[in-house]
């Protein structure tokens, strides 16, 4: 009974830090979704003269919403599903009128109208559900266009606030790509110490964290394509279009670069696991694994630094540190011997360029550091 107790404790705590993190993080959003609904019901009900602008409040608070992509794409399209939704509604109910049979050839219509114009599955549910919210609840004493006149202004100042009071546009994909990068050193380092130590568990745990990090690899597009409609909208963050760009590039090569340490690391294993990887080997590789650690420690550093010419000082590192590991990988002259251990090293080689691309040089300079074959 203690020990139950104890383990609902336990969980209990935990559920708690990670939803005081959870606030902690969206504290900006919940402000900026806060304002955006209380002052689009008040623009409707002051401004306007509507009686209980309740679609206002909604089609705000729905546009800005939560989540990695709430930037202004998302944000336009969540506002012009709500608008278009409550515009049909009311269409409809003034032509066909309210009720059951009314509500179910509402959404019907509004449905094939909204899979018509467009693919994404926010715009078409947005539209359908207040169409369907429209046609059920009663119509306001000002008429039936007055909702959609709400939705308007829910939508238009939603669209305003996400103008006006973005988040820095590089925040989001830079600490995610820094994760991402952690994450990469973490195999990597890991996989030094399996083979060092002939431990084909860790090896495999390598591989199973290796392939954990598709989802972080699987976000980074969505934040930068928000970053970057923020920093093409806001005037204030116009500055940031270059960075995010070197963001993208550090990004890209680095997605390509996990994909090699997944198959590095599942090599890895097997070689262990067999048998295939002898003392001098289990050396020569967990030295290159810690030395290709240590050199994406600078990689990490130049997207984490806060200044242009702190950032460029960082990627400079990389590239030195990057470009003496890739002057390693002769098979003939690293250390190894058998062809388990020769193939990895030849995977190395396409993933250290990767890497060198990652920190800034293009493809001919990086494999310029590679030794021929």
């Amino acid at each position: 009974m203690s020990e139950h107790l104890g383990r609902s404790a336990r969980f209990t705590q935990r559920r708690a830090r990670v939803g005081v993190l959870r606030v902690r993080s969206s504290a900006w959003k919940i402000l900026q979704i806060t304002v955006c609904a209380v002052g689009a019901y008040w623009i409707a009900e002051e401004l306007l003269g509507h009686e209980g602008p309740l679609f206002a409040a909604t089609s705000a608070m729905i546009a800005l919403g939560f989540g990695h992509d709430t930037h202004l794409r998302r944000t336009l399209e969540v506002a012009g599903g709500c608008t278009l939704g409550i515009l049909v509604g009311d269409l409809l109910v003034h032509a066909v009128g309210s009720g059951l049979w009314q509500a179910a050839v509402v959404v019907l219509i509004s449905l094939i109208i909204a899979r018509f114009l467009d693919s994404g599955t926010i715009f078409s549910t947005q539209l359908g559900l207040q169409s369907l919210l429209v046609v059920l609840l009663p119509a306001p004493d000002g008429g039936v266009f007055t909702r959609s006149a709400d939705a308007v202004v829910g939508g238009l100042f939603a669209l305003l606030i996400a103008v006006l009071t973005p988040r820095n546009p590089r925040h989001e994909p830079a600490t995610q790509l820094e994760s991402l990068l952690d994450e990469f050193a973490a195999v990597l380092r890991e996989s030094a110490t399996a083979v060092r130590t002939f431990d084909s568990t860790l090896a495999w745990h390598a591989l199973v964290r290796a392939r954990g990090t598709q989802k972080r690899v699987d976000e980074l597009p969505v934040m930068l394509r928000g970053a970057k409609e923020i920093a093409t909208m806001s005037p204030a963050y116009r500055g940031q279009r270059g960075e995010l760009k070197r963001i993208a590039r550090v990004a890209e090569q680095t997605d390509l670069a996990v994909r090699n340490v997944r198959v590095i690391a599942r090599r890895l294993a097997a070689a262990i696991t067999h048998g295939a990887v002898g003392t001098a080997d289990a050396e020569a590789l967990s030295t290159y694994f810690d030395s290709l650690a240590d050199a994406i420690t600078p990689l990490r550093a130049s997207i984490a630094e806060t200044s242009a010419a702190a950032r460029s000082r960082a990627e400079h590192a990389a590239r030195v540190e990057l470009a003496a590991c890739a002057a390693e990988l002769d098979p003939r002259e690293f250390g190894v011997t058998g062809l388990e251990c020769e193939s990895l090293v030849m995977i190395l080689r396409p993933m250290t360029v990767d890497l060198l691309e990652a920190a800034g040089l293009d493809h001919e300079e990086a494999r310029g550091y590679l030794p021929r074959l």
